[in-house]
């Protein structure tokens, strides 16, 4: 089945300035962009962004940490944290992040199109309520999160993070609530260092965190069996009203920070999965936002499979190698650990 799908898209993301040898610069928008318009002209609802209000980002940060970020403005560029340059215009581009995926939740909750991609800067998944960490100033997934709860009184958002490093700020502002199930893929020994098998939750919201440490061995097969083994019980359990996706790109085999071995063939097949495990729910809307991905033509070409997936009335075929013993056992071992909570169903 074909989806109607939105994007958000503005040169403004550009005006983040991180210097010469970031790897988190304007390129990598320029060219995603640059895919856009070669291949998808005319195929896409344009859903133009606009900056999140006070009040909404207040719902999340800090306003002595908002203030902060206002302060920036004009300056050259700067630090908020060791490895978050910023410049002068970074705090519109951020504030702008925030805003487009706010759009994004209600072009999907007003039947716009069915699935919605933010294709925005800076990213935003290891954003705390008081303080940027690991390239992200606002934690923009977050804000259009507690958004859509607010907005749309949604009761049960499924949070989906595939960026191979664990997005510690989602994971913290909702580890103790019921009405955002965090489920992550990363690599541990990268930063932020976080999201271990065992964190579970918290007290209040026991099971509603799934952290799934990954190695870099795991091929597109391995991935793809992990996700359909543990989103299938997952949606069909928590029957979630929008699915989110943390949307970085940076476990892919040429990316330089993350050096492992996936292919846009994950992407486009748990894009495919998702798709299909829409129908054990009520058919929720899938939106994307992007994290990280620091290879130029890989992040293109990850998106590109993605958004061909999403328009495409007919599934990819599935990568024909099998899965690893290691990642049947790790799937085990996750739902094992899960069996007390009652999330998960068969």
């Amino acid at each position: 089945m074909t989806l109607r799908v939105g994007i958000a898209r503005d040169e403004r993301f550009l005006e983040h300035k991180t210097g010469h040898f970031h790897p988190e610069h304007p390129k990598r928008l320029e060219t995603v962009y640059r895919m856009i318009d070669r291949h998808f002209k005319d195929r896409l609802i344009a859903v133009p962004p606009e900056p999140a209000t006070l009040e909404q980002m207040e719902r999340i940060h800090t306003q002595a940490y908002i203030k902060r970020i206002l302060k920036t403005a004009d300056q050259r560029i700067t630090s908020l944290a060791p490895d978050t340059p910023i410049s002068a215009d970074s705090y519109l581009a951020a504030w702008l992040a925030a805003g487009a995926c706010i759009k994004g939740v209600d072009s999907l909750m007003d039947l716009d199109c069915d699935a919605f991609f933010a294709l925005i800067r800076p990213p935003g998944h290891h954003a705390l309520p008081d303080r940027a960490s690991g390239f992200c100033l606002f934690n923009n997934i977050a804000i259009a999160a507690q958004y859509a709860l607010d907005r749309h009184h949604l009761r049960r958002i499924l949070v989906i993070d595939w960026d191979i490093h664990h997005g510690n700020g989602i994971h913290d502002i909702f580890y103790n609530s019921r009405e955002v199930l965090y489920f992550s893929t990363h690599d541990l020994l990268l930063f932020p260092y976080s999201g271990e098998l065992t964190q579970t939750g918290g007290e209040s919201a026991p099971g509603y965190t799934v952290n799934v440490p990954i190695t870099r061995e795991l091929t597109d097969a391995d991935m793809i069996y992990l996700y359909r083994e543990i989103l299938r019980p997952v949606i069909k359990g928590y029957q979630p009203q929008l699915i989110m996706v943390a949307a970085g790109f940076d476990a892919h085999t040429d990316d330089p920070i993350g050096r492992s071995r996936l292919t846009e063939a994950t992407y486009r097949g748990i894009t495919r999965l998702l798709m299909d495990l829409r129908s054990v729910a009520d058919k929720p809307p899938l939106f994307f936002a992007l994290e990280g991905g620091y290879h130029q033509r890989a992040l293109a070409d990850s998106i590109q499979a993605i958004l061909t997936e999403l328009l495409s009335d007919q599934a990819s075929e599935p990568p024909d190698t099998p899965q690893s013993p290691e990642i049947v056992d790790l799937v085990a071992n996750v739902r094992s650990i899960h069996s007390s909570y009652g999330v998960f169903h068969d």
